[in-house]
């Protein structure tokens, strides 16, 4: 299989993966598209009674949880084997209440991901942050999101001591 073949099936994988995943249908936030090159993802979420807070707006939590994975698993996707990428901080910013669906996009470029793994091949590691914004149907802005990664190569996996017990 090329490495076209392989990327179709990543992202239908991934479209069934996390839109059944439990805490993402639960909360009703759906995956609705992954481009062929898996730079980019769009998510969205309906105000839903699973999502409801007290004052009967989008609860933060299911805000933040619908923008969590999407960077690190870009970057996982698009750097390979040859290199571990885990979340290392996050932030969000609310700036107003979600009072209906909400959407999110997350997207990297080629040229970004490819000034990632430079950064690791010469210094061993890479902390890239990443920005998302969280908007409503009529493109009101809802939620900013910040995240940062850390990514290094894989063999520093192995090399890495245990902890015995």
């Amino acid at each position: 299989m090329n490495l076209d073949g392989i990327k179709r099936l990543l992202k239908s994988k991934a479209l069934l993966i996390y839109n059944f995943y439990p805490p993402y249908f639960g909360a009703g936030i759906r995956m609705t598209h992954i481009s062929g090159d898996l730079r980019t993802v769009r998510v969205q979420m309906p105000l839903t009674r699973l999502n409801k807070n007290y004052v009967g707006t989008q609860f933060g939590g299911s805000l933040y949880s619908m923008c969590d994975p999407f960077f690190m698993l870009i970057l996982m996707h698009n750097l390979g084997r040859d290199y571990i990428v885990w979340d290392k901080a996050a932030s969000i910013l609310f700036l107003r209440p979600g009072r209906g669906t909400v959407h999110a996009e997350f997207h990297i470029p080629e040229n970004r991901i490819d000034a990632i793994r430079r950064e690791v091949d010469e210094t061993g590691k890479a902390e890239p942050r990443f920005k998302a914004e969280i908007r409503d149907d009529a493109k009101q802005l809802i939620a900013r999101v910040e995240k940062t990664l850390f990514v290094k190569p894989a063999q520093a996996r192995a090399a890495t001591p245990r902890a015995s017990g």
